[in-house]
């Protein structure tokens, strides 16, 4: 008796001995379907609001100029303040809603992007598939990485180029606005900011998630990490880069966009006192004081500080991957 079997027809098609990039990458879009269709929409989403707000605001501003109503000198007539009401609307729109969402954008990216993208593989066993595919582990890994990390650059350099766009053509030098550059929820928003900082959330996400290879709690984990991370370099910025050191005749006012540091007073021996002591009466000396003293961060700060954050921040980035790719056979 033959024990013969025929071949099914799927079966007797030739199978490919060793799988191509090109199907390598067709596997990995597949997976991040779901998240490119996130990020698309997001990036749809923050195009047109941001394209909104300019031409909303640039209307708005041809009218204030054409009927002499652009400076808040004019404002107390009835007729300029009907005018200049509908900025509100656009500002408020970057200012309270836009500007929270990008700021917080990096930290959403690491714990729903980051977090989960190791973690689901070792949390479903199907790692170790992937490693006994004729495909090897770093190579997969670099493909598995390369497909979300160029969508969130791609989405986060789009967003910042728009949002510091918007902020510098019509908030900061816009009529009816004052958003100084070093504010908490401005800063984030603007130049190299939210690009260094998705990227590094994304990197620190995927460790996580390749260390504690549970789901859930990896996006827990890397939420509460970029946060914190996010509490270290606020308080070490101001000393990222070296600030303005001025003594200025009393009751000087600090520039305008400018972070003040400090401020204080100069005694006539040449002793400085914070203002903080002279305000709350722990001296009695502050009442001669010649001259005051500040401490601050102009606005065009803003470039060299943005610079060297992002430079310690791609540095951590590229030792977070190296300890990924190191890991990824154990």
């Amino acid at each position: 008796m033959s024990t013969t079997v025929l071949p099914d027809r799927a079966t007797a098609r030739p199978a490919p001995t060793t799988p191509g990039l090109r199907g390598l990458l067709w596997l990995v879009f597949r997976q991040n379907r779901l998240v490119l269709w996130v990020l698309g929409a997001i990036l749809v989403v923050a195009v047109v609001d941001l394209l909104w707000i300019h031409i909303a605001c640039s209307r708005i501003v041809d009218t204030l100029r054409r009927t002499d109503c652009y400076y808040p000198e004019s404002w107390d007539s009835a007729q300029c303040w009907k005018l200049v009401l509908p900025l509100d609307r656009p500002n408020f729109w970057y200012l309270q809603v836009l500007q929270p969402a990008v700021t917080a954008l990096p930290l959403l990216l690491g714990m729903f992007i980051g977090a989960p993208l190791l973690a689901q593989e070792y949390e479903r066993g199907t790692i170790r598939l992937i490693r006994a595919q004729s495909v090897g582990p770093i190579r997969w890994l670099a493909v598995r990485l390369a497909v979300p990390g160029f969508a969130v650059l791609a989405v986060s350099g789009v967003v910042a180029v728009l949002m510091t766009w918007v902020w510098w053509t019509d908030i900061v030098h816009g009529p009816a606005s004052f958003d100084p550059p070093f504010q908490a929820l401005t800063y984030p928003t603007l130049g190299l900011a939210p690009v260094v900082w998705s990227l590094f959330a994304l990197a620190l996400g995927v460790l996580v998630g390749q260390l504690v290879r549970r789901t859930v709690p990896a996006m827990l984990l890397t939420g509460a990490l970029v946060a914190i991370a996010h509490g270290l370099v606020l308080w070490a910025r101001p000393f990222l880069y070296p600030a303005v050191d001025r003594v200025a005749a009393l009751r000087t006012t600090q520039p305008t966009n400018s972070w003040l540091l400090d401020r204080g007073v100069v005694l006539p021996d040449g002793t400085r006192v914070s203002t903080s002591a002279c305000g709350f009466g722990f001296s009695t000396d502050c009442d001669g004081a010649s001259a005051s003293w500040l401490r601050y961060h102009p606005a065009d700060h803003l470039v060299p500080v943005q610079l060297v954050e992002a430079g310690i921040l791609l540095t951590l980035t590229a030792l977070l991957l190296l300890t990924v790719f190191r890991r990824i056979r154990t």
